[in-house]
This record gives C-alpha cells, sequence and structure tokens, in this order.
C-alpha cells in the first residue's frame, strides 16, 4: 500500500448506519475538531436499504450513501474503510477490504467464531506488512477514566493485582413482549449478551490487569426463549444474560455477569480491580468517575477517593473541556478515531514500519476463544475450560 495520499483528505467509508453507525458517525464529525488529525472527508455511508441509507447520509452528514460495499471498499478515493454492520457480516467485508488495500476499523466483536476470526487475523496480518492497520473497536478502552485505570495499574499504584470483576448490566429485554431483532438471532450475532457486552466486560479485564485468560467456568441462560417477529413468535436462540469465572495467566482470578434482562440498569458497565497496594472502581453510568483506594496508607485513614476524570493531563482530555466540564458516551468514539488516525499518521512517517493499533484482529481473536471456552463450559454444566 503507497503512503496517504498528502493531497487530499483521507476518504472514509462507513458500513452500517443505524445505532453503532450513529456512534462512528458522530466521531468522524467530531475529532477533527477537537484534535489535531489528518483530516478526513466522510465519502460514503453504505446500507441495503435504499431509502433508510439515503435519509441516514443526509442526517448523519455524508457526502453519499450505497447499498453496494464492494464497489465501494474498491473506489480510490476510499482510504479507511468504519465496520459498524451485524457481526455476521464482519469477516468478509474486513478481509475484502484489506486485500483492497485499505485500514480498516472494525466493530466488536471481531467475528462470530473463531474460524471467521483466524481467517480474518491471516488477512490482517498480510495487510500490516503493507503498512495496512486492522483495527479492532473496543471503544470502552478510550473511555478517559478507562484509560486512566490503565494508567494506575501500569505505574504499579495497585501493586499486584489479584482479584477483578466485571458486570455489564441493561434492561432493554426486560420486557418479554420485546420484539425479535438480529442481535437474538444466533446466525447473525453469534452469541447474545455474551458476546454484545460480554466481550467487553473480558476485554476490559484483560486490558486493565494486563494478564489473559488461560481457562474459564462459564453458564449461560436465555430468559424469555420465544419473543414476537415479523411472522408470529419466534424463537431466541442466543443467551440472555450470562456469568463466568476467568483465571488469569498473571494469576489473578476474575469474575464476569452480563446481562439484557436487568431491570433498571441501563447501560451500567462496572469494573473493580483489587491488588496489594490499592483497589480502583468504575461504573459508566458515571463515565467521568474514577474511583481509588490506596491501601498503603493507614488503615483508619483508607476510604475511596473520587477521582473526576476532567482534567487536561488525563488521557484525551487536554482536547476537550475546561476542567468539570464532563463528556459523554459518544467522545469514546471520536477518542478512538483520533487514535487510529494518529496511527496512520506514525505509519506514514515510517515507511516500511509495521503499523499498529491496540486492540488489533489477533487481540478479537484471542477475545473470541474466550467466548467459545465459556460457551463450551455452559455445555459442558459449567466444567472449567482452557482457552
Amino acid at each position: 500500500m503507497s503512503p496517504t495520499p498528502a493531497d487530499r483528505p483521507l476518504g472514509v467509508a462507513l458500513i452500517g448506519y443505524a445505532f453503532m453507525g450513529r456512534a462512528h458517525s458522530q466521531a468522524w464529525r467530531t475529532v477533527g475538531a477537537a484534535f489535531d488529525v489528518a483530516e478526513i472527508a466522510r465519502r460514503v455511508i453504505v446500507g441495503r436499504d435504499e431509502e433508510a441509507v439515503a435519509e441516514a447520509a443526509r442526517r448523519l452528514d455524508w457526502d453519499e450513501h450505497a447499498t453496494d460495499w464492494r464497489e465501494v471498499i474498491t473506489r480510490e478515493d476510499i482510504d479507511i474503510v468504519d465496520i459498524a454492520a451485524p457481526g455476521f457480516l464482519h469477516a468478509e467485508i474486513a478481509i475484502a477490504a484489506l486485500e483492497a488495500g485499505k485500514h480498516v476499523l472494525c466493530e466488536k466483536p471481531l467475528a462470530n467464531d473463531t474460524a471467521e476470526a483466524e481467517a480474518m487475523v491471516a488477512a490482517a496480518s498480510a495487510a500490516t506488512t503493507r503498512g495496512q492497520i486492522a483495527a479492532l473497536g473496543f471503544t470502552y478502552r478510550r473511555v478517559p477514566a478507562l484509560a486512566l485505570a490503565r494508567q494506575f495499574v501500569e505505574s504499579g499504584k495497585l501493586g499486584t493485582i489479584r482479584q477483578a470483576k466485571a458486570a455489564y448490566l441493561q434492561d432493554w429485554l426486560v420486557d418479554e413482549d420485546a420484539g425479535m431483532s438480529w442481535r437474538l438471532r444466533k446466525e447473525t450475532a453469534g452469541s447474545g449478551a455474551l458476546g454484545d457486552i460480554g466481550s467487553h466486560a473480558i476485554d476490559q479485564i484483560q486490558h486493565l490487569t494486563g494478564q489473559r485468560a488461560t481457562a474459564v467456568r462459564g453458564r449461560l441462560a436465555t430468559v424469555v426463549p420465544r419473543r414476537p417477529g415479523p411472522d408470529g413468535p419466534e424463537d431466541v436462540t442466543v443467551d440472555d444474560a450470562a456469568w463466568a469465572t476467568l483465571e488469569l495467566d498473571g494469576g489473578a482470578l476474575a469474575s464476569v455477569e452480563v446481562s439484557r434482562m436487568a431491570a433498571g440498569a441501563k447501560n451500567r458497565l462496572t469494573i473493580e480491580l483489587f491488588g496489594s497496594k490499592g483497589a480502583l472502581r468504575f461504573d459508566l453510568e458515571s463515565p467521568n468517575e474514577l474511583w481509588f483506594l490506596d491501601a498503603t496508607r493507614p488503615v483508619a485513614e483508607q476510604g475511596f477517593t473520587r477521582v473526576l476524570v476532567t482534567e487536561p493531563e488525563h488521557p484525551y482530555l487536554e482536547a476537550w473541556w475546561p476542567q468539570g466540564h464532563v463528556l459523554g458516551w459518544e467522545n469514546a468514539f471520536s477518542n478512538q478515531a483520533r487514535d487510529l488516525l494518529v496511527a496512520i499518521r506514525e505509519r506514514d512517517d515510517s515507511p516500511g514500519a509495521a503499523a499498529s493499533f491496540s486492540p488489533d484482529f489477533a487481540d478479537g481473536l484471542a477475545l473470541q476463544r474466550v467466548l467459545e471456552a465459556v460457551i463450551a463450559s455452559d455445555a459442558a454444566d459449567g466444567a472449567t475450560v482452557t482457552v
């Protein structure tokens, strides 16, 4: 792949226009206003429904719309292919885009199964040697408070991590009459709550601790087995909730709980880390706050301290608002777009060097193996399964 053209903006094509398409569109609209990055052009948004994607292009401020992603990814004015389509489409689109010489940003989870993920990693490996970037969109790594939590762990503030806990709870399926969607069908979603939000929880545990899961025990539950479909009731073929314990290669133990049936939990990703010198906790429903306990202080003086993560010294905050002016959920997507554009610039500044972005497709494959180990454990009545 030749260096990015210097005489025009980087052309972006977005595949998908629904929930994630809207979030990614917001990121591409705002990244240049917040950060000193290369100029981009929002060239085309792609979807299967002509009328709906045309309206999305107008509302989300894209230059064009299209219904055939295969034609779009070969265009010379497209440099970045952003995949925000359902999971069953990830592998085909990503592999084709990489083979067409484009940088790729793919939403999580990487694929619907390990075989697809392995094929994507092979394509990414070949593309990386050509200077392309294959980026995986675990966007919560770019929430400033969670990026700060990672810095705390890396600097040794928590000492040796002994235990971790992550729970991601939502309630959008509590109503038993809530209708079917692609997220409730195994053939399109791969898995349910486990892959959708459990992938975030497990990624955060592994990313924050710096440790990988080596063995898991898991259970899955489909609480409402049938839901209204367009042609009558349909079987739900994925899980509504999942539980797992993870053994990590650094010696820590972790627990994971995820559910889309938790009444009152709107988007509650809570993370707790416990180490020999301290502890951290975070709740995505209060995304600007990180709570830290310094266990090296006398016991009588110990207690969790709230860190309001809005200072310019905090990750990404130099680009946003004055101290105390909080950020929202969508800002992490802009931070992610920033990191991708920086990675592309660094690749252009060092011709011949392998391009890098974290997490990448190999990280996605590793996480896919953890997800499938949880599924295998459930099938074996909760037995321990090696990753």
